[in-house]
């Protein structure tokens, strides 16, 4: 269902991303929407390892990997490999990934 704009000053979330960073499809909003991912999944990793009670030096410890690279990972400054992912999130913390494409 599609959402009336009761006032035409009111500007709606997805044409603030187009007036930004272009429409879908265009280089500029693929690159924002990577980032937002990587930020996202960042998030993530940073809130399992606090309910895991374990500290960014202990995740990289447990997965072999350095305390910097879990603030970048976290804060959603580097491109995470799949393969990094399973390390922190199945080996360091204990959880299944699951993946869905749609």
């Amino acid at each position: 269902m599609e959402i009336e704009k009761v006032n035409k000053n009111v500007t709606t979330f997805e044409e603030l991303l187009d007036n930004n960073y272009g429409i879908v499809g265009t280089l500029k909003r693929t690159n924002f929407e990577i980032k937002a991912k990587a930020f996202a999944i960042g998030v993530l990793i940073k809130e399992e390892r606090r309910l895991a009670h374990l500290t960014q030096q202990q995740l990289a410890d447990k997965t072999g990997t350095k305390k910097s690279f879990i603030s970048r990972i976290e804060n959603g400054h580097t491109d995470i490999q799949l393969s990094t992912l399973y390390r922190l999130l199945e080996i360091g913390l204990g959880k299944k990934i699951s993946i869905s494409i749609a």
